[in-house]
């Protein structure tokens, strides 16, 4: 992981979409910080298109796709994505599960709660999980004392055995029936709604993001970057990013952010 200032100046100014996780990445310390807010919509105002890649809820998706100077959100690890056309009033939704699934699998993921809240003392059901629409999402650190990482482990361990993904993050794991994540239904939105193919832009785009659920996205992506708390889980994650900033969550964002927006500004400059 190279510090971001050594990404080529060529390279960050020919970024036109940036993939954002939410917690620890745009947020510091469980708050949004004025300067990440002002970073997006600098990014915005410079013809990037940004868009959230979070595992938060779809009630939250709803208002960030809504109100936030973003062209989409992708939620819950990937089982949606959610962008608002404000000249049509109109929310554009796309699930990666049909609505009688997702219900079933609702029903499933009641007896995985109940196994984990009963083998991992501590372990709490997420504060967000009454607007979730596919996925459970378990508490390590958020609202409870953080727990142990061999205790986080071991939730992760349980979903799988129940037949379920699970996904890391700094602050739940998400557990889920499907074979989706971040990268599919980002793959999904770049297509409908940016008009783009990842596969093929990649070079193009460039992810942030902070935890082991974000290594799909730092695998595929050449140029991704994390912010520094990310190096909290080196050597625990499949893929690590690129790039890594000097400062943690939101703060490290802005680095991100000026780098691509001072290198546009000198190639500009320089024509």
């Amino acid at each position: 992981m190279r510090p971001v200032a050594d990404m080529p100046i060529e390279t960050a100014a020919g970024v036109t979409v940036l993939f954002a996780d939410i917690d620890d990445t745009l947020t510091h310390e469980g708050r949004l910080p004025a300067c990440a807010y002002e970073a997006l919509e600098a990014l915005t105002g410079a013809g990037i298109a940004v868009a959230p890649i979070t595992g938060r809820p779809a009630g939250w998706c709803d208002m960030i796709a809504r109100m936030w100077p973003v062209a989409g959100v992708v939620g819950e690890n990937g089982a949606f994505y959610f962008s608002y056309d404000a000249a049509a009033r109109k929310m554009r939704r796309s699930f990666a599960i049909d609505a009688e699934t997702r219900a079933k699998d609702r029903e499933r993921l009641k007896a995985v709660r109940e196994r984990i809240l009963r083998e991992v003392p501590g372990a709490a059901v997420s504060a967000d999980q009454l607007y979730r629409e596919a996925d459970l999402a378990i508490d390590f650190c958020e609202d409870v004392p953080a727990l142990a990482k061999a205790d986080v482990v071991r939730i992760r361990e349980i979903f799988e055995e129940e037949g379920a993904v699970a996904k890391i993050s700094s602050i739940h794991v998400n557990g889920w029936f499907g074979q989706y994540d971040k990268l599919t239904m980002s793959r999904r939105f770049a297509a409908d709604i940016l008009g783009i193919d990842i596969d093929q832009d990649r070079d193009r785009i460039v992810f942030v993001g902070d935890s082991p659920n974000d290594a799909p996205m730092f695998g595929f992506f050449p140029n991704a970057c994390g912010v520094a708390n990310v190096l909290t889980f080196r050597g625990e994650m499949e893929a690590e990013p690129a790039y890594v900033t000097r400062r943690e969550g939101g703060f490290g964002f802005v680095e991100v952010a000026d780098r691509l927006l001072s290198a546009r500004a000198a190639r500009a400059g320089a024509a």
